[in-house]
């Protein structure tokens, strides 16, 4: 028999043979010799049996995923793989994102205990100051500034308060009583107080301290709620955004970059960047959407925190508290002849009290020693550990590199020598199909850019419902935390815009007098209340008609406290004369 092969017919193997060997691919004979033995191996070591797992490469038919060339992957193995390519995912996005969800956690919580243990130390200063100075006649009536540190508790706290209201209505009671005792000669009735502290605004019995103190209190306390909000919404949308999952076209691209190398035989090699980049952008569109309200929210708590470093800081406002209420208290003591005076004419002549002491407050002498502050070493660190200049400078640390956290994602995946092989290896990563060059473009940012992404299938024309929740949730923050920059409530806005505030309780627009050197108490914008009850409305009185003359003094009815006043306590009652004669010096 003539074995020999005709010149033509050998030429045409020789041509075959050389062209499968320059297109990479391999005979019959070779492939289905290839041992699957480094396949097998890492297969075993990610915790599957290889019972399935062929010894040496098979046909790739029956493969959906990865091409259908020789292969040492059995269908259950690609199945699997496919599996194990998504739970990759996940955890590359969970570990790259837990720097976000570890500095939201612990900031919040750091600036949570810090600012109510502010609130906490102002009120004992103010109990240990008084009650030294006092003993027990402010222990007594102690109860009426714990209702006030109840209420900015409960405001900070996200209670349904408004501190214009709160402050207001300290003053409110604050004057009646002061009243009471620098008028201990007289009696004075339910209504004929109602009558002095519903036109208070207009006596000034305080001078400007209210004023100032409500600024500064308002504006701190409002930026603290914001921040102490807004990290713990921060803390909320990462965990949200980041519990996701991948759907089949993703699972397609992941499993195609990551382990298909592995069906190939190629366990060692990584895929190209490019192809990396594609997928994870593909795979994380709707959270590349998060970005442009990502950033805005980050920059808007950063600059909240420097305005609770500045002019809103939290640490003197809560210091202050004490410090002002023994200001206004003496301002009142050192007026009271005038003010008093105001008070006759407008709600007529009290009854004289029965025999009791009629000696005037300004007999007391000595010298005037000024309520105690901490210095800078005392600043309250038992909490939060720190002050709050530290507490700020460590959080604006934090909070600069998670701007464009959502685009960069997929680079700060594919960086991973784990994820993606290096730049600098174009030309030995897998592309796809094979080992070479990946030749398609990357893809940009967002869902819409994926119409034209090679490697998932990306519909467009569906967003993601959660995502567009997740943005909508970010705009509200980053708006609460832009008006908190001005000194603005909006949880409160609307009410206190109605009354005349226009602020929230905030003073938009109004200079704090000790944060603008310069400028006195009614410079600009301030301006000093005007003579004419008609610009100068009183102040309505609780839970009463305000018909009637300006000084409306209807004394056969008791007093009906307002229910919608937020502090429901009464004033402490009525001091003996020794309380103003003896400590006169004190309240400043």
């Amino acid at each position: 028999m003539d074995t020999r092969v005709s010149f033509p017919s050998r030429r045409l193997l020789v041509l075959l043979c050389t062209a499968a060997a320059l297109l990479g691919t391999r005979s019959p004979l070779a492939a289905a010799g290839r041992s699957c033995s480094d396949t097998r191996q890492v297969y075993l070591e990610k915790g599957y049996s290889t019972s399935t797992a062929p010894l040496t490469q098979i046909s790739g038919e029956h493969l959906r995923l990865c091409p259908q060339d020789y292969t040492c992957c059995s269908s259950q193995m690609e199945e699997t793989l496919a599996q194990q390519s998504e739970r990759d995912f996940l955890k590359a996005v969970s570990d790259n994102s837990q720097f976000l969800l570890t500095t939201f956690t612990q900031r919040h919580r750091r600036f949570d205990e810090f600012f109510k243990e502010l609130i906490d130390l102002s009120e004992k200063s103010m109990n240990q100051m008084f009650t030294k100075t006092y003993g027990l006649l402010f222990t007594q009536n102690a109860h009426v500034f714990q209702e006030l540190f109840l209420e900015l508790r409960r405001y900070y706290s996200g209670g349904s308060v408004s501190l214009a209201e709160v402050l207001s209505d300290f003053w409110s009671r604050l004057v009646e009583r002061v009243f009471s005792l620098v008028n201990p000669q007289y009696q004075f009735s339910e209504d004929y107080l109602e009558c002095v502290s519903k036109h208070a605004e207009q006596l000034q019995p305080f001078g400007d301290v209210p004023r100032k103190l409500r600024v500064q209190v308002s504006r701190a306390f409002i930026a603290a709620r914001a921040l102490s909000q807004g990290l713990a919404t921060g803390r909320d949308i990462v965990n949200k955004a980041t519990k996701l999952t991948a759907d089949s076209e993703c699972v397609r691209g992941l499993m195609r970059q990551w382990y298909c190398p592995l069906c190939r035989g190629m366990p060692s090699v990584r895929p190209c960047r490019s192809l990396c980049l594609n997928v994870m952008k593909g795979c994380l569109a709707n959270q590349a959407d998060l970005d442009t309200e990502w950033n805005n929210f980050i920059d808007a708590l950063y600059q909240v925190s420097e305005k609770l470093e500045g002019p809103f800081n939290m640490e003197l406002a809560a210091d202050s508290i004490s410090v002002k209420v023994s200001e206004a208290i003496m301002h009142m003591q050192e007026n009271s002849v005038s003010i008093s005076s105001k008070v006759f004419q407008g709600c007529g002549n009290p009854r004289p009290a029965p025999a009791r002491s009629k000696r005037s407050p300004k007999e007391s002498g000595g010298n005037r020693r000024p309520f105690r502050t901490y210095t800078p070493e005392e600043k309250p660190t038992t909490a939060a550990g720190t002050n709050l200049d530290r507490l700020v400078t460590e959080l604006k640390e934090r909070l600069r590199p998670m701007r464009g956290f959502w685009v960069s994602l997929p680079h700060t995946i594919c960086n991973d020598e784990k994820m993606a092989a290096d730049v600098t290896n174009e030309d030995r990563c897998w592309n796809g199909q094979t080992r070479g060059r990946y030749l398609p473009d990357v893809t940009g940012d967002g869902l819409v850019s994926q119409i034209n992404n090679p490697e998932v299938e990306v519909d467009i024309a569906r967003p993601d419902v959660r995502t567009r929740q997740l943005i909508m949730e970010l705009r509200v923050v980053t708006n609460k935390l832009r008006h908190a920059m001005s000194g603005q409530d909006m949880d409160f806005m609307d009410s206190e815009c109605e009354e005349g505030s226009g602020s929230g309780g905030g003073d938009h627009g109004e200079r704090y007098n000790h944060d603008w050197p310069g400028y006195g108490p009614y410079s600009p914008p301030y301006t000093k209340p005007s003579n004419n009850p008609a610009s100068n409305p009183a102040k309505p009185p609780r839970g009463r008609d305000r018909n009637g003359s300006k000084w409306n003094r209807n004394n056969g009815q008791g007093r009906v406290r307002s229910a919608a006043g937020l502090l429901s306590f009464s004033p402490f009652s009525l001091l003996p004369l020794p309380f103003v004669v003896t400590a006169a010096t004190m309240w400043r």
